[in-house]
């Protein structure tokens, strides 16, 4: 029942021209997902349940009062004519703070930290569908200006954030609050390419999290005892990273490229420039997942390749699918 209350209210936003049904979408979307994050009835994910609610229905009701205000203002409901900035403005602040696009970031590294890998990946990917449909959508009555700003803060921040983490799920939040900025800085002049990043930034972090799932690892220390157990996923998950940082021949490089190329194009040199230096940050914390993995010996274990941790019951196929998917999707360009 939650799951599918989860796709339908993300669906129902998708479908929807209506501020109220948009609305009633993210609603049903987050009553789903509640559930599904407080089931392990551990004191922190519970706290976590708490963080995530508080935020998400303040951000609902944020996109209530200025839908209703818009509605006020030019007597439509519908979201094409936002056509007061006020509204706009308030209805892009309510929707980056569902997602947690930085200075609106706060809750998400804390949210994530509380929660199992899968409901993690679930909030991470599946959730952020709805209110970046509902962006895209109102992203051509909202002020480039702030669109930038928000862009830019996410990209810094997600790279700053994540630097002296040693928990998994927290580094993964903060990626994942950067990627979101490299969606946003380029929205208003190539929406395609918000999509395409955002596609190729679910199916990284899909790999990444089923990953962490099949070596049940949530701080750094622990990967360094994976390499024993499983050599060629560890390899793989290596790779991975550095696709997640966007480097070359791999799949994360393709959004990058693409938006620096069109911030060339569409003359904003400084903004470009900024985003990329941004992005060497981001990769810094990723190297280090790196380095932790494939280039240390755990100097607690045995380096003989003993089964030292519990078989694991994951089905290997949506792993398999991420993976190649995040490694090998360059030749799209």
């Amino acid at each position: 029942t939650l799951l599918s209350s989860l796709g339908l209210g993300t669906t129902l936003t998708f479908a929807s021209s209506h501020w109220l049904l948009a609305w009633m979408g993210l609603e049903i979307n987050t009553l789903a997902i509640i559930p599904l994050m407080a089931q392990h009835h551990h004191p922190r994910a519970v706290e976590a349940t708490t963080k995530y609610f508080l935020t998400q229905a303040t951000a609902a009701a944020m996109i209530l009062f200025a839908s209703t205000t818009n509605a006020w203002i030019t007597g439509v409901w519908d979201m094409n004519n936002v056509s007061s900035p006020v509204a706009s403005t308030m209805i892009i602040a309510a929707l980056a703070l569902k997602i947690g696009l930085a200075p609106m970031h706060f809750w998400m590294p804390e949210v994530l930290q509380g929660l199992d890998l899968l409901t993690g990946l679930v909030l991470s990917t599946w959730q952020k569908l709805a209110p970046l449909a509902l962006i895209i959508q109102t992203a051509q009555a909202i002020d480039p200006l702030l669109l930038t700003a928000l862009g830019l803060m996410s990209t810094l921040i997600g790279g700053w954030g994540g630097l002296n983490q040693t928990q998994l799920r927290k580094i993964l939040a903060y990626s994942s609050i950067a990627h979101m900025g490299w969606m946003i800085i380029v929205l208003q002049y190539a929406p395609q390419l918000t999509l395409l990043a955002l596609l190729t930034y679910i199916f990284m972090t899909s790999a990444a999290f089923l990953t962490l799932k099949a070596s049940s690892a949530t701080k750094i220390g622990t990967l360094a005892t994976v390499w024993s157990k499983s050599p060629i996923l560890t390899t793989t998950t290596a790779l991975v990273l550095l696709s997640l940082g966007g480097l070359p021949p791999l799949t994360g490089f393709v959004p990058k490229w693409l938006i620096l190329q069109e911030l060339a194009k569409q003359s904003l040199p400084l903004v470009a420039t900024v985003m990329a230096l941004a992005a060497l940050l981001s990769l810094y914390f990723y190297l280090r997942l790196c380095y932790a993995m494939t280039l240390t010996i755990s100097p607690n274990t045995t380096t003989s390749t003993t089964p030292w941790r519990v078989q694991t019951t994951q089905a290997s196929f949506p792993l398999a699918l991420a993976t190649v998917m995040a490694l090998g999707l360059l030749p799209m360009t």
